[in-house]
């Protein structure tokens, strides 16, 4: 069992509690897969004034040292990504395969940004005077605190530090402490990739203790978070409060509308993929699947067959196509949702429980679960359950259907079956998602484009791409006479 500690101002370092969390295997909670420290605020405290000592240096620093330093870790992140691996595997139970994905999506976003102090920050802008010279630059935003969850253990922190450091930031992350062994082989990256110390900082610990500390101190100038929305809300008001820039990636109820003229055997596919992949732990998930009237019952004999060849089990096993849940909280929350969903009058068409192999009852395993009949006011319909839990519902028209896919609180991404351009663009116009899909899994997005959603699934900035930039600086208007 490994113990790891806090990584601060270059230099591992114990917590000054001197307690630890001890991490358990969700496929089976009897192992103990490793300990992370449970810090105090005065440990967020010497994270932050570390990064604050770092920042005038990598600020000056120039695009392509900060790269280099990026490149570096990529490189070392390929290098390892077996191990990375295991690690997400074993902590927080997703497949192998699923998590040998994530960490060489972890090595392109580096890549990505390696390049990113090379391309151009700033643009040109005549003056009316005719003969000063007038131009824009981007300058980095500060110490930068990022609050990350578990279910991307490597590619959600990735995706906030590539971005911060590349553009002259320094950072404290705040991973999950259930994903802490696998934030701290991260931390071993930059730090044998040449990263200065106080540049990047980990510390681990609660959301209340560390994650508080860090939204409150005087000395972090933005907030990156990713997580619910109701941890979201107090971070927005903290930070508001006090004049802090902040950026927020929470909730998902993701529709899919399959429609009367679609390939239905290949939605079948992208729905289940969609929706059971990762056990249905991403915000992105698919949770409601939105049919034709006419197409529903090909549809739905296709959701079964391929729900009923799905394997359950541990995400080391080859064969496992839905892992574990993260954890027994997780699972307990999960099944409450469906059991809610039955006692609404929704109908259970297939799964419903935990698996009853004797083999995975030490495990947090929830089955791949489909309801029927569900309508719009049923908490199904609108809720987010982060669990292998699919709606099925029934539209007479397009305008039913995008009724119905908009009939949430929450507006991340949506995704459409059609055949038909028209259909297609009809959807794409009036659905409200920040991320649109036609003939694709609601799940997922290109690293080298913007990530967000509308309504209170974010704050309204953007993550990675390019837009990471309207986050991670500021815009400084620059005029000179000659």
């Amino acid at each position: 069992m490994e113990t790891r500690l806090n990584y601060i101002d270059g230099a591992w370092t114990p917590p000054s509690s001197g307690t630890y969390a001890e991490n358990v295997n969700p496929a089976d909670v009897r192992e103990t897969v490793g300990r992370v420290p449970l810090s105090t605020p005065e440990d967020a405290d010497a994270a932050v004034r570390a990064a604050h000592r770092a920042l005038p240096a990598w600020r000056a620093a120039s695009g392509a040292v900060r790269g280099a330093m990026l490149l570096q870790a990529a490189l070392l992140l390929e290098e390892r990504a077996e191990d990375v691996a295991r690690s997400i595997a074993k902590e927080m139970g997703k497949t192998l395969a699923e998590a040998r994905g994530e960490a060489q999506r972890g090595a392109a976003i580096l890549k990505y940004y390696a390049s990113e102090g090379l391309r151009a920050n700033g643009e040109h802008i005549p003056a009316s005077d005719g003969t000063s010279l007038l131009f824009t630059k981007r300058v980095p935003l500060g110490v930068v605190a990022l609050i990350t969850p578990w279910n991307f253990p490597v590619a959600i922190p990735i995706w906030k530090l590539a971005p911060a450091l590349a553009y002259g930031n320094t950072v404290v992350l705040k991973p999950a402490t259930n994903a802490g062994l696998t934030a701290a082989r991260l931390a071993e990256l930059f730090d044998e990739a040449g990263c200065p110390p106080g540049v990047v900082n980990v510390v681990h610990g609660s959301g209340s203790d560390i994650g508080g500390a860090l939204t409150a101190h005087p000395l972090v100038d933005g907030v990156s978070f990713t997580g619910s929305n109701a941890v979201g809300s107090r971070i927005a008001r903290v930070a508001s409060e006090r004049g802090a820039k902040y950026q927020l990636e929470m909730g998902g109820k993701n529709a899919v509308v399959v429609w009367e003229d679609a390939e239905l055997e290949r939605a079948a596919d992208l729905v289940v993929s969609g929706a059971m992949k990762s056990a249905g732990q991403k915000c992105t998930a698919t949770s409601k699947v939105i049919v034709a009237l006419s197409a529903k019952e090909r549809f739905t004999s296709l959701l079964l067959e391929r729900l009923r060849a799905i394997r359950v089990g541990d995400g080391m096993d080859p064969d496992t196509y839905v892992g574990p849940v993260a954890t027994p909280a997780q699972r307990d929350a999960v099944l409450q949702a469906i059991r809610r969903g039955a006692e609404e009058g929704a109908r259970l068409l297939y799964g419903g429980g935990a698996p009853d192999r004797p083999e995975l009852q030490a495990g947090c395993y929830v089955e791949p679960t489909l309801f029927d009949r569900v309508t719009p006011e049923m908490s199904l319909a609108r809720e987010e359950i982060f669990g292998p839990v699919l709606a099925l519902m029934e539209a007479n028209d397009l305008d039913e259907a995008i009724a119905l896919a908009n009939g949430t609180e929450y507006g991340l991404s949506a995704s459409i079956f059609t055949g038909s351009l028209k259909t297609a663009m009809t959807f794409a116009n009036r659905v409200e998602a920040g991320m649109i899909k036609v003939n694709g899994e609601t799940a997922g997005v290109e690293y080298q484009a913007p990530f967000g959603g509308l309504k209170k699934s974010s704050s309204h900035s953007r993550e990675q791409g390019r837009a990471a930039m309207e986050f991670f600086t500021h815009t400084q208007t620059i005029s000179i006479s000659v």
